[in-house]
């Protein structure tokens, strides 16, 4: 009899020992359970540590709350300018209710991966190719909500969304290379003539206050010397002053008048009415070729007339 009762004993610490492994789970602590009982939902979801289930009754399904990084693969599209773009991104995801992650999608890793493709590409043709390269914020934001929206019936929430590379075709490329070079040589422009434009205003003060101050020429014509000397030339060219010309100039305008007084009355222009009573020098020294004394009797004509005493 005692035998019997140990043996029952020992049987029924058996089956104890198998049902309790049987029924044991153990939920991690970023994990929660989710129990089904003959198929229908528990309400109460298994939270971390030891639990309990009715073996071959319940089934435990474990719901991962982490943080899920999930790649989205590379989407080509046409942008609103008519650019053809490849564009991968990245979305950080976590569950948020795991009874509606697993019951209203079947799986819900799958659907946000196809729904952040889907509203990739749609990003990419509302999107202009200057706001794919630069704006990328509010990208990021309009691809976060398109996301989100239809993962919340899922019991999914979108952490975030990054738009992580854009390609562009090689002629593109040149193209934008190109522009590029284009407006910083009109920017370099630009500021070289901004910068010309400062130098003659101070080159105009500058001028100024030599020209109230001559000597001030004189020194930075010294101090031009100086300093082209200090470079060891074996040739130095000196500029001529231009105030040394005017003062030239100045010296040599009443020239003229002091050189009219100064010539002798016999270099002085004889009049025209004695120019016409004098013989010219030519009919005193070359006769008439056929002997006729044609040369005498001009000058008879044009010797002035003897009055009487």
């Amino acid at each position: 009899m005692v035998e019997e009762l140990v043996t029952a004993g020992v049987t029924a610490a058996s089956a104890g020992a198998v049902y309790l492994m049987a029924a044991a789970r153990v939920v991690k602590q970023y994990e929660r359970g989710v129990v089904f009982r003959l198929g229908r939902l528990r309400p109460a979801v298994r939270g971390p540590g030891f639990t309990l289930i009715v073996p071959f009754v319940d089934r435990l399904r474990k719901v991962n709350l982490q943080i899920v990084t999930m790649p989205v693969p590379a989407q080509e599209g046409i942008t609103r300018d008519n650019v053809t773009v490849r564009v991968d991104a990245v979305v950080y995801f976590k569950v948020v209710d795991a009874a509606d992650a697993v019951v209203q999608v079947e799986d819900y890793r799958f659907a946000v991966s196809q729904m952040a493709q889907t509203s990739l590409r749609s990003i990419i043709g509302k999107s202009d190719l200057d706001d794919l390269l630069s704006n990328r914020e509010k990208l990021n934001q309009g691809l976060e909500l398109m996301i989100d929206s239809p993962a919340i019936g899922w019991g999914v929430q979108i952490d975030r969304v990054e738009i992580k590379d854009v390609s562009l075709p090689d002629t593109m490329k040149r193209s934008m290379a190109r522009q590029a070079e284009a407006d910083r040589e009109r920017r370099a422009r630009v500021i070289n003539a901004d910068a010309e434009l400062q130098a003659s205003r101070k080159l105009a003060e500058a001028a100024q206050q030599m020209a109230e101050t001559p000597s001030a020429l004189q020194l930075r014509l010294l101090q031009t010397i100086v300093a082209v000397a200090a470079e060891k030339n074996s040739t130095l060219v000196l500029p001529f002053p231009v105030e040394l010309l005017r003062f030239l100039e100045r010296a040599a305008q009443p020239a003229p008048a002091a050189a009219q007084q100064s010539v002798p009355a016999t270099a002085r222009p004889v009049p025209e009415a004695v120019q016409e009573q004098r013989p010219s020098e030519a009919a005193r020294m070359d006769p008439d070729p056929e002997g006729s004394i044609f040369g005498h009797d001009q000058i008879r004509r044009t010797a002035p007339p003897v009055t009487p005493s």
